[in-house]
């Protein structure tokens, strides 16, 4: 099982914090939070890593190297000029039939191996993981039509 990691953001959300050090590898507690994920995968079972990397390609590589600190193959896919989420799968080379995509920057307890197989059972061609999230808003929100007429108020909804 192959996973392609998308870690080549520059993580303008968390400026000026990466301006030294790219959103996945932010520590959390003591490490980061790309090296949660990767350890994740290996013990799901992944037998190797393409980081697709772009902004600050230098500092993934010194820190993961080879991947054999953490025993699965690590490789990189380096952007010189951003592509784009999906642009890695057209790039990247002997890219397995089937495979893992996912952010550099998402911590998460799914269980990716069960992911990935519930994926092949159903002869996907693409499974995308969600998770439903309520959204309560503090505030009445007005809805109206395109004539600017007002055809619904809601106190504090959830969506």
């Amino acid at each position: 099982m192959q996973a392609i990691i998308l870690a080549g953001g520059k993580g303008t959300r968390l400026k000026p914090y990466t301006t030294v050090l790219p959103k996945p590898l932010m520590p959390i507690g003591d490490c980061p939070i790309l090296e949660v994920v990767i350890k994740q995968l290996k013990k799901c079972g992944f037998k190797k890593v393409t980081l697709a990397i772009g902004h600050q390609p230098d500092l993934f590589m010194a820190f993961f190297g080879n991947g054999e600190k953490w025993g699965i193959p690590i490789d990189y896919y380096v952007e010189k000029e951003p592509l784009g989420t999906a642009a890695p799968i057209r790039c990247i080379e002997n890219l397995e039939d089937t495979f893992l995509m996912m952010n550099g920057d998402i911590l998460t307890d799914i269980d990716y191996k069960q992911l990935f197989l519930v994926h092949q059972d159903n002869n996907a061609d693409l499974t995308i993981a969600t998770h439903k999230r309520r959204q309560n808003i503090n505030y009445g929100t007005l809805e109206y039509n395109q004539d600017h007429l007002l055809t619904r108020f809601s106190e504090k909804p959830s969506y």
